[in-house]
């Protein structure tokens, strides 16, 4: 992939889909890799995974990450196994956070791998993971964490800065400067936007001036529901406890099981859920609560409820007292990942619990096409889990208002925030129907050019089409 001379622009990945991160920027002779997420969902997307990269990695410069969660910062391991070797520049929250995330994703693929080979669940005859554990471990090598807003230097006429975006701890959005006098141009990523009144994060900063932004529409086509979701999450915590059932409850480990925690916690203060035994079992969410100490400048929690949320649950770290909570009955709740239950110790309970309706089982933010947190909110009464069929009779509950995603509304609110109009909006990060929502809600609300680039397109920054 070569060009003459300019700035051009690669979506490589999260363009018809609401996973896999990944956007080249070319300036020069300079590769920079803005985002290195894995596919998830449905299993044509996963296959990008193994597929190679259209440019050898060994050809990037470097790579910046917007945030931790896996769609944006999981492929990091796989390119470093294929090549890489430049850095990895992100804020110090992200960094620590892909401490926890990137060997506990290495650490469940072969987890998943060897079931499959004991089971015989592959069509292959010995299933390999993208990457181990170890892999990710060796991965963490490369990275070098950089403040919020201090300029960073890429190269001759190249220049980064991370903003503040919300969402979860270090989340930032990328603001990159190329060429120099008349030939300077901007291009702005949002990476994952924050919500407004997060009760956890604070707000995204407001958007800069910029030439070319590239934004997310996650729930680009709907807003949130405006009910309290600390009173959501109490409704069904009393009813299923009035039924000696149990809630389970799939949280993406970084930011949601925070949040989760916060809304228990000042349920059970004010008396408005039983006082049932909670657990938080996974032990990469209990690994992160020592980084919502370490940036206090990040988030919206006081001391009291920092302490009052971190002394509620019972923290369950070994896979044996994870075991036994399939047999323990109600009434209790169990927060645990994954979020969309691709994987991890919620599908456990989901297999121990799913089948008796006195049971709830609650997704609490966005689930993915091809999922199977997807399949439950269409109504599937079984979900495939480690090679059996498992009757699904538990009530399901979804409960939108908890994502640390902003919604259309909240977006478009953002982006009238800018000074001027970019030449260019591409939406990018959502499923088609919320990108080409978002699309037309830019256009006809703010007059602004906006359109949905395609998979592996190639855009001229200078000149955008």
């Amino acid at each position: 992939m070569t060009h003459d001379g300019g700035t051009h622009l690669s979506f490589f990945g999260a363009t018809d889909t609401v996973t896999g991160s990944r956007y080249l920027l070319e300036h020069g002779d300079k590769r920079v890799l803005v985002d290195c997420g894995l596919f998830q969902g449905y299993k044509k997307l996963r296959e990008r995974n193994r597929a190679p990269l259209p440019v050898p990695p060994e050809s990037i410069d470097a790579v910046v990450l917007t945030h931790a969660h896996l769609d944006h910062s999981g492929y990091i391991p796989a390119l470093v196994k294929r090549g890489f070797r430049g850095p990895v520049y992100s804020t110090p929250g992200t960094a620590d956070l892909c401490t926890l995330l990137l060997p506990d994703s290495g650490h469940l693929q072969e987890e998943e791998a060897e079931t499959a080979r004991m089971r015989g669940s592959s069509r292959h005859s010995d299933p390999q993971p993208l990457y181990t554990a170890r892999d990710a471990v060796d991965s963490l090598a490369y990275f070098h964490p950089h403040e919020f807003r201090e300029p960073l230097r890429l190269g001759p006429g190249l220049e980064v800065r991370f903003i503040p975006a919300g969402h979860i701890l270090g989340a930032s959005q990328v603001h990159v400067t190329a060429g120099t006098g008349a030939e300077r141009s901007s291009v702005h990523f949002t990476g994952d936007l924050g919500r407004e009144d997060d009760p956890l994060m604070k707000p995204p900063a407001p958007l800069e001036p910029t030439d070319v932004l590239v934004t997310e529409s996650t729930y680009g086509d709907r807003a949130h529901p405006r009910n309290d979701p600390t009173e959501a999450l109490g409704d069904v915590v009393r009813r299923v406890a009035k039924r000696n059932g149990v809630v389970v409850i799939a949280a993406f480990a970084v930011g949601r099981a925070e949040t989760l925690m916060l809304h228990l916690a000042r349920l059970r203060r004010r008396d408005r859920i039983p006082d049932i035994p909670i657990y938080l079992n996974s032990p990469m969410a209990v690994d992160a609560t020592e980084l919502y100490q370490k940036y206090p400048e990040e988030h919206r929690l006081n001391e009291r409820e920092f302490r009052e949320m971190y002394a509620l649950p019972q923290m369950v770290r070994d896979a044996d007292d994870s075991r036994l909570l399939n047999l323990r009955g109600g009434p209790m709740v169990i927060i645990s990942a994954s979020g969309m239950l691709t994987g991890g110790r919620v599908l456990h309970h989901v297999e121990a619990y799913g089948e008796d309706p006195k049971n709830a089982i609650v997704l609490s933010g966005y689930q993915a096409g091809g999922t199977r947190g997807a399949s439950l909110l269409d109504g599937a009464t079984s979900l495939r889990i480690y090679g059996r069929d498992v009757p699904i009779r538990a009530e399901v509950v979804s409960l939108d208002n908890l994502s640390a995603h902003a919604d259309g509304d909240e977006i478009m609110r953002w982006m009238g925030t800018c000074p001027r109009a970019p030449k260019m909006v591409y939406v990018t990060h959502g499923e088609v129907g919320a990108s080409d929502t978002l699309r037309r809600r830019i256009q006809h609300e703010l007059g602004w050019r906006a359109r949905v680039p395609e998979h592996l397109e190639t855009v001229d920054l200078a000149h955008p089409r």
